[in-house]
């Protein structure tokens, strides 16, 4: 039988306006007796009962209700944000994860949605059905469903895409502590993001303001659906009410508000450490200070509240005169008052500690710590906040882009909720596209998080750490119909939706789907990183990275496939046989197969290894980033710098016209990224000098596994290809950049092993206008010197669009990121790949038969090139084999980026290929050192 469920009480105008008007006069009248009869000490010749009198006793009153949904709420049969004409959708055979019973209970059966609203899960009678003349009837096949996603973190809207000056509305940098402001105020409806984010499955987010400021303002939780009314307000879920009375219509301002409606939870954003103290040029200690002034001036206001009410209450309104409320300050008097949800970016111990310690003085609550990079090393502080622990709202593996982020660990999640700390999943988008928030609940449960926990941290915990744990976040009988039907369990690697419901209405029109394996269709059996989690708090994150162990005679036993590179391509050097053998010594593999003399008493000697099914594979490339450049990207001191801009003027003479930047020059090794990197299967980097100017110079090849420049091996080759970018955001004309390019081409000595067609010209470029010009510069010059060149395109966003024209040309290509997004104008035109587009731009371009390698834009984004590698393989249309998914990042990328002379070096993992999520890389076969290194 169907569930029923009640009106919805925010749709009962008319019953509302008149309880309003009768209360009102009762109230008013019980005022008048109660002065005149039940306070005989008062001067009833003297005592006037104000004109506000019933507005203010009704606000006295709501100060002590608690923030959530009328009781009338959970009978409602008609969701507030219901589309009339939307027709009711019927999906049956699923596989349902509710986000019930901590995220274990999962259904196998069916869902009903109707009137914007989950209005049936489980067994549906056909009765219950016959009451829908217009069903829309989905066959999910036993394909996932879940909740929709909720990103507790998100800019969209307020830092738009493409970034473009005229849509940067995220911070003021009027004051540190602004309360008053609102992300509304700034939402762009316009952001390109929107329809990309919701292929993703994400239905629901956080608008937050961003962190320049202690108190950057007002947070509104949005709904992801675009509405006829095209209005930011619209969008809106459960604003407050003395904003929005009944969205998504009627914008009034407070007017019309039932006083007997329990308040609606309010978001705000809160900053501390870095970020305030750059903007304004001052300390952790300045911050603090200016959030216990704000905090001590909403307490004063308070507490003249709290006198004025307790006097009018009582019926003595003498010299009261008007309530005592400050439009600036009110919502910061609402948090004291319980009655918003704060969300604070905060990244070390220091600031964790400042923070609760002001909880603790003023007596207000923290919903969660955002980026809390060190809240794993320090758990038991969390729970010496006031009210209760906040939630840690953390990136996966992002981390090291500034000092305070330095600790970051990929065990956080876990460490975290061994300690009985709320785990959220969130993207800060755009600083992470938001499109693939779920990868951050994949990584999480990769190094440690159940999968209950990561699938509901990007669900179930955001919505209950919002407070709308009420409507959203769960499957769940009268809950809004935001739900995701997915291609392969949620967790499983690559996993896309093919159908994404927000309040019952379909949102991805004639979408794409890829069959995956069956292997997919359940959460990924992860390896065991118990030690490396023990090991990240004893060390607090700076454990020893290098090898355990280095090993001249290993035996790995239980090996199911060897790939080799061979004649620059990847190919399978073992037949697929359980139980393989494989011995290495001197860092080379001597034997494969059978090799029954590795069990004889000559190997007693050799250090076994079982790979439990596991391969040995070449070592990835990781290319794009500053790694081997930097340390900690935002402290200068530790990094190697950027490069002068060429075109204006700016290279330093005694250098020369001419003299381009070599980044061996400037080449560290053992930073933490590139040892974590090793570890993860990626040996070799190739970096250019870092610019973001024209010319950058001579980018360089090295082993990510080496301790110094001048360790046998660890330079592979000391120069590559000469970069150069040409783009609409250098403050110089294309034409220019063209001009000077094509000079370049055709006269510069620098250029001549270019000229030559010995070395490749790298060129970062977008934008498809620019690689047509450059398309056309090439031929020219090409047809004047007599010589091919070897041009490379990286960035590459728009590419898809000159397929053929670019591989007509002979011209490879460099994705990064390797999923684009439209996050400048020169990229907007991007392919998103299913279930948006058919294929993918990886996909695409691979069969117009161009060379196309992948790489990555942050430091801390190398280790996940394995992961990268196999989302290409699973998301291409056509499908790749592992050998082609394994070139992206490795022979691929030695072609287009010039690398003569690759290494050699191949990786062991164990429990499943490299590309799997249920392998752990446990060792690299170095014959360059001679050596295993064993993790």
């Amino acid at each position: 039988m169907a569930e029923k469920v009640p009106p919805d009480p925010y749709r009962a105008n008319k019953s509302f306006k008149l309880r309003r008007l009768f209360g009102g006069a009762l109230l008013l009248s019980a005022l008048s007796v109660g002065t005149l009869f039940l306070n005989p000490q008062l001067d009833n010749s003297s005592t006037r009962v104000p004109l506000h009198a019933v507005e203010t006793l009704q606000k006295c009153r709501q100060f002590d209700m608690t923030p959530g949904p009328p009781p009338e709420f959970w009978s409602r049969t008609e969701s507030d944000r219901y589309v009339e004409g939307s027709k009711p959708v019927y999906i049956k055979n699923a596989t349902i994860w509710t986000g019930g019973v901590d995220g274990l209970e999962v259904i196998k059966g069916d869902l009903l949605l109707a009137r914007g609203l989950i209005q049936q899960v489980g067994s549906i009678s056909a009765s219950a059905l016959e009451q829908y003349s217009d069903l829309v009837e989905y066959d999910a096949e036993g394909a996932w469903v879940s909740p929709g996603i909720f990103d507790l973190h998100s800019h969209m809207g307020v830092f738009s895409l493409p970034i473009l000056d005229g849509a940067y509305d995220g911070d003021s940098i009027k004051g540190d502590m602004q309360p008053w402001l609102r992300s509304l105020d700034g939402l762009n409806t316009h952001d390109e993001s929107y329809e990309a984010v919701v292929a993703g499955g994400v239905t629901t987010g956080v608008i937050l303001p961003g962190s320049a400021n202690g108190i950057g303002g007002q947070a509104f939780v949005m709904k992801y659906r675009y509405t006829a009314e095209k209005s930011p307000s619209s969008m809106l879920l459960e604003p407050p009410h003395s904003i929005i009375n009944e969205p998504p219509h009627s914008i009034i301002n407070g007017s019309n508000v039932d006083p007997s409606l329990p308040p609606r939870w309010r978001q705000m954003k809160h900053a501390c450490g870095e970020y305030p103290s750059h903007v304004y040029g001052q300390t952790r200690m300045d911050t603090i200070w200016h959030f216990r002034q704000a905090y001590n001036q909403a307490r004063q206001i308070k507490e003249k509240q709290d006198a004025y009410c307790s006097a009018a209450m009582t019926g003595n309104w003498n010299g009261l005169g008007k309530f005592p409320e400050d439009l600036q300050w009110e919502a910061l008097v609402d948090v004291l008052r319980g009655r918003v949800k704060i969300h604070n970016h905060c990244y070390e111990a220091v600031d964790l500690d400042g923070i609760v310690r002001l909880t603790n003085e003023f007596k207000f609550s923290i919903a969660a710590y955002h980026h809390a990079h060190e809240a794993y090393l320090v758990p038991d502080l969390l729970k010496k906040a006031y009210g209760r622990p906040p939630a840690a709202a953390i990136f996966a593996t992002a981390a090291r882009y500034k000092r305070e982020a330095y600790r970051g660990s990929e065990f956080a999640a876990k460490i975290l909720a061994d300690n009985g700390i709320q785990v959220v999943m969130k993207s800060d988008h755009p600083l992470l596209n938001s499109r693939y928030l779920l990868h951050e609940a994949q990584q999480a449960h990769y190094y440690g998080l159940p999968d209950n926990l990561a699938l509901a941290s990007v669900t179930s915990t955001p919505a209950t750490v919002a407070g709308l744990d009420h409507r959203v976040g769960f499957i769940r009988t009268g809950y809004d119909a935001d739900v995701v039907i997915w291609d392969s369990h949620p967790l499983a690697l690559g996993a896309t939706p093919k159908q994404v419901f927000i309040d019952g209405i379909a949102q991805l029109k004639d979408p794409y789907s890829v069959t995956k394996p069956d292997l997919f269709q359940k959460a990924p059996q992860t390896p065991n990183f118990e030690k490396e989690a023990k090991d990240a708090v004893k060390y607090d994150d700076l454990p020893p990275l290098t090898p355990h162990e280095t090993a001249d005679f290993v035996v790995f036993t239980n090996v199911s496939n060897v790939f080799v590179k061979k004649d620059g391509a990847v190919v399978k050097a073992l037949s697929e046989v359980a139980g393989s053998v494989v011995v290495v010594k001197g860092g080379n593999i001597v034997c494969s197969g059978s090799c029954p003399e590795a069990f004889s008493p000559s190997h007693s000697t050799a250090t076994f290894i079982d790979l439990e099914g596991g391969f040995i594979s070449p070592g990835l490339i990781s290319f794009g980033s500053p790694l081997g450049l930097e340390h900690i990207t935002s402290e200068a001191s530790t990094n190697d710098g950027s490069v002068p801009d060429a075109l204006t003027g700016n290279t330093p003479a005694i250098l020369g016209s001419e003299a381009f930047i070599h980044a061996v020059d400037g080449l560290q090794f053992e930073s933490r990224d590139m040892l974590i990197a090793y570890r993860a299967g990626v040996t070799t980097g190739v970096t250019a000098p870092s610019s973001s100017s024209f010319i950058s110079g001579y980018s360089t090849a090295f082993s990510t596994g080496s301790s110094h420049k001048l360790e046998k091996g660890a330079i592979i080759q000391s120069v590559t290809a000469l970069h150069v970018a040409v783009t609409m955001n250098s403050g110089i004309s294309v034409s220019t950049q063209i001009a000077a390019l094509r000079a370049l081409l055709l006269k510069s000595p620098a250029f001549d092993q270019v000229r030559q067609g010995s070395m490749p010209l790298v060129i970062n470029v977008d934008s498809a206008d620019i690689m047509a010009t450059l398309i056309l510069l090439k031929s020219e010059v090409e047809t004047s010197i007599g010589e091919t060149l070897k041009f490379t395109f990286v960035g590459g966003s728009e590419s898809h669009l000159l397929a053929s024209e670019i591989s007509g040309a002979g011209i490879g290509v460099i994705l990064i990121p390797s999923r684009p997004f439209p996050v400048t104008w020169e990229g907007r035109l991007f392919m998103p790949g299913p279930p948006l587009s058919p294929d993918t731009i990886i996909g695409h371009l691979l069969t117009h038969n161009i060379t196309v390698g992948i790489g990555v834009k942050e430091q801390s984004s190398a280790r996940n090139a394995r992961f990268d590698v196999g989302w290409a393989a699973l998301s291409a249309f056509a499908g790749l084999s592992k050998t082609d998914a394994l070139a992206l990042a490795t022979t691929n990328l030695e072609q287009l980026l010039g690398i003569a002379s690759p290494s050699e070096d191949l990786v062991a993992s164990k429990a499943g290929s490299l590309l799997d999520v249920e392998a752990k890389v446990v060792g690299v076969i170095s014959p360059r050192k001679g050596v295993v290194d064993l993790f």
